[in-house]
């Protein structure tokens, strides 16, 4: 996680990002979604965090953005300069949207809202525009430490701390590499992120379903069938991923967690595909794929 020293001073001051800006616009755009109401139980089925079971949301968003900066941009009769990011840009956009009142930084570390629970992308617009700002969310917690028992790697030691290095959506998209063998087994059958924290906080009980997103919901993503995963080739991937979040693993990356999901998962029907993938082309493939053989043999 290494750029995210790189563009420090930017973080620190937006007028690096875009000079003589006056005022930053945090949005907020709900991925909740009437079918996560129901948990999959389907045999060898894969875990998907729940906003990647959309298409991508960068895209997604990016029309709204538009419109509503360039309304910012048409406002008054100086000229007007505004810039928008969705999760891509050199903001502390979790902190920003904190003091803009969109909701609270929970105990987790993950923005928390009022309205929406947790089930909420962030955006930002910097623009030159002065506008007046808005009064900053309190935290809510209160006494509650759901979330810091719900994480299956105790990847949250502390309240508000947060070791990335043991966190699931870090080690299944993040990292480029290995995944610490100690941290394999504690990963179960999730393939692409983990929602373990979020899910049991009591906010939840606000979420609203996305108008933006429900229509990009990906069902096939609900519940995926592990052993259909670990067939695709690279055109296989590329094709059923092209528009979803889960093509930044790119398929060695996600195909290493299925091999992991299948070590922890899985029963002998799942040998003769993971002999298979121990010769893939993809030498960080066919490592996890030979662990997951020593796991399920040894069971």
């Amino acid at each position: 996680m290494a750029y995210l020293a790189r563009n420090a001073a930017k973080r620190l001051d937006p007028r690096l990002v875009l000079p003589g800006a006056r005022s930053i616009v945090t949005l907020a755009a709900s991925y909740d979604h009437p079918m996560f109401a129901t948990v999959p139980s389907a045999p060898r089925a894969g875990r998907v965090a729940r906003y990647a079971r959309h298409e991508d949301y960068h895209e997604v968003l990016a029309p709204a953005l538009r419109t509503l900066t360039a309304f910012l941009d048409k406002t008054g009769n100086a000229e007007r300069r505004s810039l928008w990011y969705v999760d891509t840009g050199p903001v502390l956009e979790r902190d920003l949207a904190q003091r803009a009142g969109l909701g609270f930084v929970g105990k987790h570390t993950n923005l928390i809202s009022r309205r929406l629970g947790n089930w909420f992308f962030l955006a930002e617009i910097l623009t030159t525009v002065e506008l007046a700002p808005d009064a900053p969310e309190p935290n809510r917690c209160g006494s509650c430490t759901r979330c810091l028992a719900a994480c299956p790697t105790g990847a949250i030691p502390e309240p508000f701390q947060l070791d990335a290095r043991r966190c699931i959506s870090y080690l299944t998209i993040e990292l480029k590499g290995s995944i610490p063998e100690h941290l394999r087994p504690l990963i179960g059958n999730r393939i692409y992120g983990c929602d373990d924290c979020l899910e049991v906080c009591p906010w939840n009980r606000f979420a609203r379903t996305g108008r933006l997103m429900q229509p990009q919901a990906r069902p096939d993503l609900n519940a995926p069938d592990l052993l259909e995963l670990l067939a695709l080739d690279d055109d296989a991937f590329r094709a059923r991923f092209r528009n979803s979040p889960v093509r930044r693993t790119k398929r060695r990356g996600l195909l290493r967690n299925v091999c992991v999901a299948l070590g922890n998962v899985a029963g002998r029907e799942a040998l003769p595909a993971l002999e298979k993938a121990a010769h893939d082309h993809e030498p960080l493939v066919a490592e996890h794929a030979r662990w997951a053989l020593d796991q399920i043999r040894g069971r």
